[in-house]
């Protein structure tokens, strides 16, 4: 039977294969002994399901797999990582919607104590255009037996993005609310929805609320914080809600939780956002 360690060593923790397949996420490098990656992943003109505009949440999921993978490469042995935080900024003044792929650049930094700090890049047709954050805990490994499932959707480029993430908008809820369906080829190895996932998820709906009532003069996510509290298990009450702290006319600051189907605050975002 297969040990722990060489189990986990043969599997993308942060970034299971079946999110790889659905987002396509594509390694252009990979260095483990040096704790750097290099990942790409289309961005093909997504929209946010609640309002109909343009959005960047996704690239929180590129964001997460990147500077996610350099931090989980600097595990000890009997050890793997779970994120505990995550940012993301970006600047997109004049470019318009992303339709092409994105390149993340990441690397760990040092010192390592009990958790470790992965910082990626975001590169855009040749232009950064922002930079992200993971911050990982190290915890014991337990090896899992089971695979990835086979993917259930038939992909294309057009394929939106509510239908990669398996949200909708709730059909009678008040406010800001976007409903995470169960699709077990978004969960990680601890079968809960994958950190990126929900962090693209949190954006969608605090971007929502910030732009109520503003569909012609919208604004842009800028950053996005979020804090993991707890295991996100999606079922028939999982959910992400968004709120707005303050909105002025050219800045927007929200606030979203994801809720899980036990009830529980899973995590936690707040997004600040400019005309």
């Amino acid at each position: 039977m297969m040990g722990t360690d060489e189990w986990f060593n043969e599997h993308d923790l942060e970034t299971p294969d079946s999110i790889q397949v659905r987002f396509g996420l594509s390694y252009v490098e990979s260095d483990p002994a040096a704790a750097t990656a290099a990942i790409t992943m289309p961005m093909s003109c997504y929209r946010n399901p609640l309002t109909g505009a343009p959005t960047i949440g996704p690239l929180a999921i590129l964001v997460d797999a990147a500077a996610g993978i350099v931090n989980h490469y600097r595990r000890r042995p009997g050890q793997w990582t779970v994120s505990s935080e995550l940012s993301m900024d970006v600047c997109l003044d004049g470019l318009g919607e992303l339709d092409g792929p994105v390149l993340a650049t990441a690397h760990a930094f040092r010192p390592m104590g009990t958790t470790s700090l992965g910082i990626c890049t975001l590169t855009y047709d040749g232009i950064v255009i922002g930079g992200g954050t993971v911050r990982s805990v190290f915890v014991k490994a337990e090896a899992r037996a089971s695979g990835w499932p086979a993917e259930t959707l038939s992909l294309v480029a057009a394929t939106p993005i509510a239908d990669r993430m398996a949200v909708h908008v709730a059909p009678d809820a008040v406010g800001h609310v976007l409903v995470q369906r169960v699709d077990p080829n978004l969960n990680n190895e601890l079968d809960i929805v994958h950190g990126g996932v929900a962090a693209a998820g949190l954006e969608l709906a605090a971007s929502a609320a910030i732009n109520e009532g503003r569909a012609n003069v919208p604004l842009q996510t800028a950053s996005l914080r979020v804090n993991f509290l707890r295991p996100f298990f999606a079922g028939a009450q999982s959910r992400y809600e968004g709120t707005t702290l303050r909105v002025g006319r050219s800045t927007g600051l929200g606030e979203a939780r994801a809720i899980g189907d036990d009830g529980k605050v899973a995590l936690t975002g707040r997004v600040t956002a400019y005309r």
